[in-house]
């Protein structure tokens, strides 16, 4: 096997054959392992992106296209991808927005600046609340979490669209919120 070309292993790779796919893996284990872990910088995360890089290599072996590139740069950019994805997951960790409705002042702060805060913090909670809950949702995973709009439609199972609007409408009626309210 080891005088087989790239092409030649990735093509065994797609054609599930167990002795090319074995030699495609063993070939490649060490720049894959390598890459995932310079980006990850966790072995055992570098591990899971190296494994689910070789993955996404197998269901898409046939669309490996040698006009635009080697193997090696091909399988590259597919963990690199693995590896960002991982590492965004990684950072955000998942909370119920609804548990953000009840924040509150911290008790290291002054006294005053705690009535300050807290009063703020009603503002926004209220605010929030007024909210239908799929706008409150989208805003909060794009104000508080940084999510991206196509991220919140994956989350919520809507169209790019649809996310885009949901945060748009509720950062504005939020903003129309805070303006009557300063009115006051």
């Amino acid at each position: 096997m080891r005088s087989l070309s790239d092409e030649s292993l990735l093509a065994g790779l797609a054609s599930s054959d167990p002795d090319g796919s074995a030699a495609f893996v063993r070939r490649f284990q060490g720049p894959v392992f390598g890459l995932a872990m310079t980006i990850v910088g966790d072995p055992g995360m570098a591990e899971e992106v190296a494994q689910e890089s070789f993955m996404r290599a197998w269901r898409h072996a046939a669309t490996f296209d040698p006009t635009r590139g080697r193997v090696v740069t091909w399988l590259l950019a597919i963990t690199r991808n693995v590896a960002l994805d991982a590492l965004r997951m990684r950072r955000q960790v998942p909370v119920d927005p609804d548990a953000l409705l009840d924040l509150r002042a911290d008790s290291r702060t002054e006294p005053e600046a705690q009535g300050v805060l807290a009063d703020e913090c009603e503002r926004v909670r209220r605010a929030l609340v007024g909210l239908p809950d799929e706008q409150r949702r989208a805003v909060l995973l794009s104000a508080f979490f940084g999510r991206t709009a196509r991220e919140i439609g994956e989350i919520e199972g809507i169209p790019l669209g649809t996310a885009k609007t949901r945060i748009r409408t509720g950062l504005q009626r939020l903003r129309e919120a805070f303006e009557v309210a300063n009115d006051r």
